[in-house]
């Protein structure tokens, strides 16, 4: 961002330096956010952690959005569909996180007034019934089915591909693809906002759940995430507006009590959505069998 100093040459130097005093107590007095590439929060289970990301001073027109950094190979992922569970109507975020015991949930991509889901859809290795969308690229995959080094990624079908005859993972859930990784923005500025759901393949090979707390233009916030969060390789966008949800387990809430300083994420997260709509299709994630669960410091 580039930034008019020309006032400088008219304040005491005193008043300058007062100035910038008062920038860095601000940003340290502030509630616990992250930098651009570090995210520091709860730490809520060995690979799993809910921070607060705020852009604002690269990023004006985005409110600072939680940020669910989850180490797939320590961590699960799951697609569930509400017709492949049995269910006759489609549940609300918060009770599939209650019918799947799932740590965390959240929504897994767009679908029709009819509930179908609109594009590529795998759970545990089988079609579950929905096809190729061609035009929305972004693939997340999780839960490979021969021995592979990620666990999980975010797929780009511009430039990665994947076999519907046999595929190559279990869990899958197509949905838009935001922010390649050429750093190009992959959506139209139609200048719509809304909340969202994202899910961010980072450097690392950590995903990254991101839940804004404000409406948003998904473009700018696509321009947001290449420009003040470089670790991230490439980002998918889930279902927006009223269907952008997310929810954490009781016992996860739960664990907080008993960690020092301020959750800021609780009050972001739970107040982000008035209302849970019906979410035919979610994701959820949970510890491997051989991972502890929790941590309660």
């Amino acid at each position: 961002m580039v930034r008019d100093n020309s006032f400088h040459g008219s304040l005491p130097f005193a008043h300058v330096a007062w100035f910038f005093l008062g920038i860095i107590f601000v940003m340290l007095s502030g509630p616990a956010t992250t930098t651009a590439q570090t995210l520091t929060g709860d730490q809520l289970g060995d690979g799993l952690s809910i921070s607060v990301w705020n852009p604002q001073m690269q990023c004006p027109d985005v409110a600072p959005l939680v940020a669910i950094e989850i180490d797939p190979d320590r961590y699960r992922f799951t697609v569930h569909y509400y017709q492949q569970d049995g269910l006759s109507d489609p549940l609300d975020v918060r009770q599939w996180q209650e019918r799947t015991g799932d740590d965390l949930v959240f929504n897994a991509g767009l679908f029709r007034e009819n509930y179908a889901y609109l594009g590529l859809l795998y759970g545990n290795g089988r079609s579950l019934g929905s096809k190729r969308h061609a035009t929305w690229l972004g693939l997340f995959v999780a839960e490979p089915s021969a021995d592979r080094s990620r666990r999980a990624r975010v797929l780009d079908l511009t430039f990665d591909t994947f076999d519907e005859r046999q595929p190559p993972y279990r869990e899958v859930a197509q949905s838009l693809m935001l922010l390649d990784r050429t750093g190009k923005v992959r959506v139209l500025q139609t200048g719509k906002r809304a909340h969202q759901t994202l899910v961010a393949e980072q450097s690392n090979g950590h995903l990254l759940v991101l839940k804004t707390t404000e409406a948003v233009s998904l473009h700018a916030l696509g321009e947001c995430l290449r420009d003040a969060f470089p670790s991230l390789r490439q980002v998918m966008a889930m279902d927006g507006g009223s269907s952008s949800d997310v929810a954490v387990s009781p016992l996860l809430r739960q664990a907080t009590s008993k960690m020092a300083g301020f959750h800021t994420w609780i009050p972001l997260l739970e107040g982000s959505t008035i209302t849970h709509v019906g979410l035919p299709t979610v994701i959820g994630i949970s510890p491997r069998h051989d991972q502890p669960g929790p941590k309660t410091r």
